[in-house]
């Protein structure tokens, strides 16, 4: 069987852990940042982990 592309996109988007979980940034942090306040700013930095259903399609897309 040939090896198995990565999706380039999903590759810079998603961060797998080591439990098989993966990690993503929040959205709306791209620009108009001025009207936003500070704390909604510094809660959109944060990381979260893909919802359980979410998963599976990242994970074909990322294989290795």
């Amino acid at each position: 069987m040939p090896k198995l592309k990565t999706r380039k996109a999903a590759a810079k988007r998603y961060k797998k852990t080591g439990a098989g979980n993966f990690l993503r940034h929040r959205a709306y942090k791209g620009h108009l940042l001025r009207r936003k306040s500070n704390v909604q700013k510094r809660r959109l930095s944060l990381t979260l982990t893909v919802a359980k259903g979410d998963s599976k399609p990242i994970k074909l897309m990322l294989p290795y």
